[in-house]
C-alpha cells in the first residue's frame, strides 16, 4: 500500500541521502502532504504501475497521465482512508511476528533513473530471513473480505507489480507483504526478485515507455479500461462544457459513435428479448410458484426485496427540510445522438 506520508517519524534522514541500496530520499515521511503530491508528479510511483499495466479496472492508464501532468484526478475513497488508518497496526503486527524493526522512510527515487519513484510503507532495518540481517522493506495492505480468495496463492497481480517496482527502485533482493482482509484475516508473504527477473524487465520497460511517450511528450494514452470510470474521469476534468468540436476527420471518434449505436441497438434488443422470455416463463407457471423439469426445480417466481419507491416531489412539497437533508444531487450526463446519426452512416 503506497500511502501519503504521516507524522510521527523520528530521526528522519535528510533529503538527497541514499537510504536504500539504489534509492535516494526525495521527501521524508514527515513531509507535508501538498509537497508530497507535488513531488510524486515528477515520476512514476508504485501505485501507478498496476494502472499503467492495465491491472486495475478502476484506475486506467489515462488517470495516471492526467495526474502526472498536473490535473486533479485524486479520487481516493473510503477504502483508501481505512487502509491508511489500519496501516500502522498491520505493520506492527508483522514486525512483532517476525521480530523485526521497521521504520518509515518517505518518497524515494532511483539514483540513476529519477522518474522511478516509490513511497515504501516501511523499511525493515534487519531482514528476518537473511543470516546477515540485511535491510529490506514491507508492503502493507488492507482488503475487503470479498477479495480474500485473491491472496490464497500469494500477492495478487496488482500488488505483485507494485512490489516488483519497489524492488527495482530500491535495489532490494526481496520484499515482504502483510495484508489484513475483512478486518480479521491476516496473511503475510515474501516476493523475491530472482523469481521475477523477466517480469521486472517488462515492468521497467513499460513504465519508461509510458513516461517518455506520454507524460514527457504530453500525449495522452488511448482511453482504455472501464468505461464508467473513464466517464467519471472526464467529468472531473471538464466540470463545465460549452461549444462544439468537429469530429468529421477524427476516425476514432467516428468509430466510437458507430460502436455506440451498434451496442445500443443490441442492448435494446436483448432487453426486449429477455422481457419477452420472462413473460413466457411466468405464463407457463399458471398459478404455481415453481416450474419442474424431470421432477427437479428449474425456476420459480420469488418475492424480490426491491428498494422502496420514493415520491421525491411529494417529499419536497410536504417535508422540505427532510428532503434537503436526505436527497443529495447526483449530476450526470447522457449521450444524446442526433437523429441522422442514430443508425449506420
Amino acid at each position: 500500500m503506497t500511502t501519503t506520508p504521516m507524522a510521527g517519524a523520528t530521526n528522519a534522514p535528510a533529503a538527497g541521502r541514499k537510504v536504500t541500496p539504489t534509492g535516494r530520499l526525495i521527501l521524508p515521511a514527515t513531509a507535508d502532504r501538498a509537497d508530497w503530491l507535488t513531488a510524486r508528479r515528477s515520476g512514476i510511483g508504485s501505485s501507478d504501475v498496476p494502472a499503467i499495466l492495465g491491472l486495475v479496472e478502476k484506475k486506467p492508464p489515462l488517470t495516471v497521465y492526467y495526474d502526472k501532468t498536473g490535473h486533479d484526478v485524486d479520487d481516493a475513497g473510503e477504502a483508501a482512508y481505512w487502509g491508511n488508518v489500519h496501516e500502522e497496526n498491520v505493520a506492527r503486527t508483522w514486525a512483532m511476528r517476525n521480530r523485526s524493526v521497521i521504520r518509515r522512510v518517505g518518497l524515494v527515487a532511483h539514483v540513476d533513473h529519477p522518474h522511478w519513484m516509490t513511497t515504501l510503507d516501511r523499511r525493515v532495518t534487519e531482514c528476518p530471513l537473511t543470516e546477515d540481517r540485511t535491510p529490506c522493506a514491507l508492503e502493507v495492505k488492507t482488503r475487503s473480505a470479498f477479495k480474500s480468495a485473491q491472496w490464497h496463492a500469494g500477492a495478487p497481480d496488482d500488488v505483485l507489480a507494485q512490489m516488483l517496482w519497489q524492488i527495482a527502485v530500491n535495489g532490494y533482493e526481496h520484499m515482504h507483504f502483510a495484508v489484513l482482509i475483512g478486518g480479521n484475516e491476516y496473511h503475510q508473504g515474501t516476493v523475491r526478485a530472482d523469481q521475477y527477473t523477466d517480469v521486472m524487465a517488462d515492468i521497467t520497460t513499460a513504465v519508461d515507455k509510458f513516461w517518455t511517450e506520454h507524460v514527457q511528450a504530453q500525449v495522452p494514452p488511448d482511453p482504455t479500461g472501464d468505461g464508467e470510470t473513464l466517464v467519471k474521469l472526464f467529468r472531473r476534468l471538464h466540470p463545465t462544457r460549452s461549444g462544439s468540436v468537429d469530429i468529421d476527420r477524427h476516425d476514432d471518434a467516428l468509430d466510437a459513435l458507430a460502436d455506440y449505436n451498434r451496442h445500443q441497438r443490441a442492448e435494446s434488443a436483448e432487453k426486449k428479448a429477455k422481457s419477452a422470455a420472462k413473460a413466457r416463463m411466468v405464463a407457463a407457471l399458471g398459478d404455481a410458484q415453481s416450474a419442474l423439469i424431470g421432477g427437479e426445480r428449474a425456476y420459480s417466481l420469488e418475492p424480490s426485496n426491491a428498494a422502496p419507491k420514493v415520491d421525491l416531489e411529494l417529499l419536497a412539497e410536504r417535508w422540505p427540510d427532510a428532503y434537503a437533508q436526505c436527497v443529495a444531487p447526483n449530476p450526470t450526463e447522457r449521450i444524446a445522438i442526433a437523429t441522422q446519426y442514430k443508425g449506420d452512416f
